[in-house]
């Protein structure tokens, strides 16, 4: 449609990138990283240093507006860990497996297996231009880490995260639509739609 806007995805993560399309609705079409384009490095000291150092660099790259995002899971009885750090957990090559692993590690060796486990995931999403501009907004949800994984769908902690507006279910439990109506990425990503039609509404486009 004449309508579309189009943003070049920053992140090569196939299930990131599909679920980020789900949110953002027809009106934004997705076009993936260019091939020659390799990982930024993810070196800030915030989610919004992150998410910012990698769409500048696909907006410089490719001369196209592009998007991006950060994630942290903040755990309140790891002193806000894994926070900037939940990607690389437990290690820069660490895999989704090797992350949960590590936390649910981390909080069982508590004297109280971490209490109450509460837990809450950050996301900043923004849209930089190559011009330098940019639109940005956040998401938070809050809730707990369960003992164990479960659930087959998600990826990340979405097999230990419980939403607190939910069922008790994992993330990786629910369905993508219910996932997406309560997670951090969600609410940010929306955000990030609304911020992008009005801008385009109020310059006539």
């Amino acid at each position: 449609m004449s309508s579309e806007l189009e943003l070049v995805s920053a992140t090569a993560n196939a299930h990131k990138a599909k679920e980020i399309a789900a949110i953002l609705g027809e009106d934004i079409r997705l076009v993936p990283r260019p091939p020659e384009v390799g990982d930024v490095e993810e070196n800030g000291d915030t989610l919004l240093d992150n998410a910012r150092l990698k769409a500048r660099a696909i907006a410089e790259a490719t001369g196209r507006p592009a998007i991006a995002d950060d994630s942290g899971l903040e755990v309140e009885a790891l002193g806000g860990a894994p926070g900037v750090w939940s990607a690389r957990y437990a290690g820069e090559d660490a895999t989704y497996a090797d992350n949960v692993v590590k936390l649910l590690g981390e909080l069982a060796a508590l004297p109280d297996g971490g209490g109450a486990r509460r837990a809450a995931f950050h996301t900043v999403a923004l849209v930089v231009y190559p011009d330098g501009s940019e639109v940005r907004a956040e998401g938070t949800v809050a809730g707990h880490i369960s003992t164990s994984a479960r659930g087959e769908a998600g990826f990340g902690y979405d097999s230990v995260f419980v939403p607190d507006e939910g069922d008790g279910r994992t993330f990786a439990e629910l369905e993508p639509e219910e996932k997406n109506a309560v997670s951090a990425r969600g609410r940010a990503f929306r955000a990030l739609a609304g911020k992008l039609a009005a801008g385009r509404t109020a310059a006539g486009g």
